[in-house]
């Protein structure tokens, strides 16, 4: 994949300032690219880091990407946002987002090798297993840089009882349980962990609540929300009921983040999947 950066000044400019400060590529992929034969080049020719960029000239990156993982064309996973430097799936509950031992050829990463031979699976926003939603995939090495830390996300999420208050701020520390290598849970030294939540709905059993995070910690809202007393519908590791729900009831139904060639904001959403209507489907939410 080649990208292309223009200089429209009227003066001349340092490449590394240009392709750092003007265009946002990391010092990372600026360093790959050095050592790839005609990584960076501009107007046909090899530019050095040294030189500059003239005014009207048009710097070239060619990214040359590898992808080990190996490639499932029976998976299909609905594309709702693509342009030619990221794309957003609508991840199903039940699909891992990355292969592993016990997942090796049925996860987003397999469909994602499916879809783009040859692309390296950056995942931007990580969701696990049973997390169904929106899913971010940047295309190559320098969409993956600069939309780190700037995509905002919206969770929505079933959970078991009523909350004290309906609109709240959690902001309790989490870490790993010493004697666990997945399981979470609030402890005075573990790091800040701040939750927003709103209910939207509920019924005597459960409520329909909507969540931002203002931080990023591993099974945050699934650890908060039973560290107040309403563990998420169908998280059994967090004491959940599963009654009605088969994994935990968690969605990302909400994404923005700015294009980066207009720098417009795009915002995307998607609906709740079958684990949620089943149980809206049988309680009466009010």
């Amino acid at each position: 994949m080649k990208l292309y950066f223009t200089n429209e000044h009227s003066f001349p400019i340092n490449l590394k300032q240009f392709l750092q400060h003007e265009n946002g590529v990391s010092a990372k992929l600026i360093t790959r690219l050095k050592r790839q034969n005609m990584g960076i080049t501009c107007e046909g020719k090899l530019i050095r880091t040294i030189d500059d960029v003239l005014p009207g000239s048009t710097v070239v990156l060619d990214i040359v990407d590898e992808n080990n993982i190996p490639p499932n064309a029976e998976l299909c996973v609905p594309v709702v946002y693509e342009d030619e430097s990221v794309v957003v799936f609508d991840k199903p509950q039940g699909m891992p987002v990355h292969p592993s031992i016990n997942h090796y050829n049925d996860t987003l990463g397999n469909f994602f090798s499916y879809r783009y031979p040859g692309v390296t699976f950056r995942p931007i926003n990580r969701l696990d297993r049973n997390t169904s939603g929106l899913c971010v995939a940047a295309k190559n090495q320098h969409a993956a840089f600069k939309l780190q830390r700037s995509v905002s996300k919206v969770y929505f999420a079933v959970v078991c009882g009523v909350p004290e208050k309906k609109s709240g701020v959690i902001d309790a520390p989490i870490r790993r349980k010493e004697e666990s290598l997945i399981t979470r849970c609030v402890a005075p030294d573990g790091q800040r962990a701040v939750t927003r939540y709103d209910v939207l709905s509920s019924c005597d059993k459960y409520s329909y609540i909507k969540v931002n995070l203002e931080t990023g910690r591993t099974h945050q809202i699934r650890v908060h929300f039973s560290y107040i007393g309403t563990p998420l519908a169908g998280d059994d590791l967090y004491g959940g009921s599963c009654e009605d729900a088969a994994g935990q009831a968690l969605h990302c139904g909400e994404i923005s983040f700015s294009d980066l060639q207009s720098g417009r904001l795009i915002h995307i959403k998607a609906e709740p999947g079958e684990n949620f209507r089943k149980i809206f489907e049988k309680y009466d939410f009010h």
